[in-house]
Formats: C-alpha cells, sequence, structure tokens
C-alpha cells in the first residue's frame, strides 16, 4: 500500500478529524488517481486512510481514520447504508431527498439526490470516480429503485483532472419529475440545470417563506435568481392560503436564464395558479434593482439567493462587495417593515460574516433592520462538525424598517 507523508506540523488537522489534505502539506508519496493511500505524520504515525488526486489542490480526501479498517466494496456499502438510513430520522415533506451529502456522510466527493423512483448521483473526486461502479450497485440495493442518472458534469471535475460525464449510469427512461414538495408540486428534468436538477438544500425555506407570505398577506414580492420559481411557488401558495384574491398579490421573478424561468411558468401553472399574478423577467438582477429604484416600486418581501459568489475563502473579499452591493438594492426597494429573505450559498463566506455584510448594506440603505430567523440547510443536507467547511447555505430573515 502507497504512502503519503506528511510536512511536520500538517498532521494537525486530520487529528481534529478533518477529512482533506492539501497539496503543500505532503512532503513526500502520491499514487494513482483515486488510489487508497496511507497517510503518515512527519514522525512516520499512522492518520488516515484517504484517496489521491494529483491534479488537486485537495491532495487527499479521507475515505477513514480506522487503521484497520479495509477500504473495498463492503466499506462504501456499508457508509452508504448509513446516510440512507439517517435520513429516516427527519419527517421530509417531499419525494426528493439528499441521501448522501459528501464528506458529511464520510464519503468525499459523492452527492446523491433521489427524486421519486430516481437516483441522480455525482461523483466529483478520483476517489468517488474509480470506486463508481461499486457505489451504484450499492445504491441500488439499499434503495430498492432500478435507475441512477449521472450528473457528473461540474466544473469540480476539472480541478480534479476528470471529464464532465452526464448520463443514465444504471437503467434508463424519462429524465423528467414532478417534485412533490409541502403543499406543492415542482416540476424538473434531472438531465439540466443546476446540481442535480434542483436546489432540494432550499426545501424548508421555502416553507419558511410560504408560511410568512400566508400570515402577512404580501402584496407584492420580489423573487431574484429565481431558477424554476421555487420560491415564487411558495408565495403564491401562501397567498391563496390566506384567502387572498389573484388580483391582491404579485410574484416577480428575475433570472438571467430564459428555459429556467420557461419552468417556473410550468410550476404556477402546474399549482394551478392565475398566471396574472406572477411577471418573469429574462434580466440581470443588479440592473433590474436599480431600474426598479428608478422606477420608484417597492415590494412587501424580497429573496436575494445568487450563485455561489465565493466558492473558497480566497474570494471572500470579492464576493463580498457584490453581496453588500446585492443587499443594499434590497433593502432600499422593501416597503417599511418589509421582510428580506438572503442567502449566501459561498463556502468562502462564513455566518458571521455573512451578518456584518448584510448589516453594512442596511446602514448603508438607511434602514433599520432587526434578524427574525436563521437559515440553512434543510436536515438532509447535514453538517459534519469537523468539517465546517460543509455550512454552505446561510439564510438570514431581515425585517427592515427606515432608519429613525
Amino acid at each position: 500500500m502507497k504512502t503519503i507523508t506528511l510536512k511536520p506540523g500538517k498532521e494537525k488537522s486530520l487529528l481534529r478529524r478533518h477529512p482533506w489534505v492539501f497539496d503543500g502539506a505532503v512532503a513526500k508519496g502520491g499514487g494513482d488517481p483515486g488510489e487508497t493511500v496511507r497517510v503518515h505524520s512527519a514522525e512516520g504515525q499512522f492518520l488516515a486512510w484517504g484517496a489521491v488526486s494529483p491534479s488537486s489542490k485537495i491532495r487527499v480526501r479521507v475515505w477513514s481514520f480506522d487503521e484497520a479498517q479495509r477500504i473495498d466494496a463492503a466499506f462504501f456499502r456499508a457508509t452508504l447504508s448509513i446516510a440512507v438510513s439517517a435520513r429516516g430520522l427527519f419527517d421530509i415533506k417531499s419525494n426528493g431527498v439528499r441521501l448522501v451529502h459528501g464528506e458529511s456522510d464520510g464519503l468525499p466527493g459523492l452527492v446523491v439526490d433521489r427524486y421519486g423512483d430516481t437516483l441522480v448521483a455525482q461523483f466529483l473526486s478520483c476517489g468517488t470516480e474509480r470506486w463508481k461502479q461499486q457505489i451504484a450497485d450499492a445504491l441500488l440495493e439499499l434503495t430498492g429503485l432500478t435507475r441512477l442518472y449521472e450528473r457528473s458534469d461540474a466544473s469540480v471535475r476539472e480541478l480534479e483532472g476528470l471529464p464532465r460525464v452526464s448520463g443514465w449510469l444504471r437503467g434508463q427512461g424519462d429524465t423528467a419529475v414532478v417534485l412533490q414538495e409541502h403543499s406543492w408540486q415542482l416540476a424538473l428534468d434531472v438531465a439540466e440545470g443546476h446540481k442535480t436538477g434542483f436546489y432540494l438544500d432550499q426545501r424548508d425555506n421555502r416553507q419558511a417563506f410560504f408560511e410568512a407570505a400566508r400570515h402577512a398577506r404580501w402584496g407584492q414580492v420580489l423573487n431574484c435568481f429565481c431558477y424554476t420559481g421555487g420560491f415564487t411557488v411558495a408565495a403564491l401558495a401562501g397567498m391563496r392560503a390566506a384567502g387572498m384574491r389573484p388580483e391582491e398579490g404579485h410574484v416577480t421573478s428575475i433570472d438571467s436564464s430564459g428555459p429556467a424561468l420557461d419552468k417556473g411558468r410550468g410550476n404556477v401553472a402546474l399549482n394551478g395558479f392565475d398566471a396574472s399574478q406572477t411577471t418573469w423577467l429574462d434580466a440581470d438582477v443588479n440592473t433590474s434593482l436599480r431600474a426598479f429604484e428608478r422606477e420608484g416600486r417597492r415590494f412587501d418581501a424580497i429573496v436575494l439567493d445568487p450563485p455561489k459568489l465565493a466558492p473558497t475563502a480566497a474570494h471572500a473579499e470579492r464576493a463580498a462587495r457584490a453581496y453588500k452591493d446585492l443587499n443594499r438594492w434590497g433593502f432600499k426597494l422593501l416597503n417599511p417593515g418589509g421582510m428580506l429573505f438572503t442567502y449566501s450559498c459561498s463556502g468562502g463566506i462564513g455566518v458571521e460574516l455573512f451578518q456584518k455584510i448584510v448589516a453594512s448594506a442596511a446602514l448603508e440603505a438607511g434602514v433599520d433592520a432587526f434578524i427574525t430567523h436563521r437559515l440553512g440547510g434543510a436536515p438532509d443536507h447535514p453538517v459534519a462538525l469537523p468539517f465546517p467547511e460543509g455550512e454552505y447555505l446561510k439564510g438570514l430573515v431581515v425585517v427592515a424598517r427606515p432608519l429613525k
């Protein structure tokens, strides 16, 4: 078995059971892409078993910290079984669920979502690529399903020296799915769109948006970076649950993807809402917000859910400016007492920094604001305690009022 030896002092993160070894920590040793190696300290102490990624800054991703553990097909089946069983601990109001969440489930580089009778997997590292067939077999056995679609088409594959891959890995058939979520339905295609086809991590946050819409009886809602309209549907469902007539509530949704907007319109129709309650803008969000300000438009609630602006801490400074600008415009467009639902899915922006950014934006917008809720990923997107990078999604619900 090949061995990678770390530089003196570089074993500390592994002793805290963090699952990554960066290239700068390696003194000597290596392996073929995805090969399992022993990781030793400079003094020769065993630290972990991990998969090598020769082209990546993350040189080793840890499978196990147990020296007696064998990394074989049985290991992956057992680890997958624990992950799948853990989802039964939560009352997930959907037929869409994340079954495997990478490092937080002990399987770095692997993401698996279930949409009804279809599994969708992303193999994002050399290690998961090497064990792809065994993982696929175990997933179908454990779930009792027969269809697994691969969406290994994310850009991070290129950092691993791997090509982008998409298509049926097991089974075949239609890739269109209708997701039942809370009291509404959402159509998607697992072969298209972001991630594995949808943002399951925002499931409970969409429910929170529905509840707020139902109680507050918002008249004007703005959904920025709306994708296929999940928050739009949740807002309309809340208005309907509040007994509001179609002419009493309206949702404006903005995205720069025409195909995503088309799916959003379809989701509104799928749930039986009146199309006249919605406006869909194929446009740049920042440009649209400035235009709304010039026009004097105001909203009772605004969703800001931008794409990842800071994938790592190295991008945090530039991303912080972008987040501040976006939130400043959001605050300017809120009616007094309006609610801002603002999110960051950037791993390089921590919870405390995000709050500081939003606070600075409120001050520059001339509003007093207070947090009513802190939001994160749904419970099927766990965060391992030694792996804080797993807490990528963070959100704030902020109520704004003019400064006194």
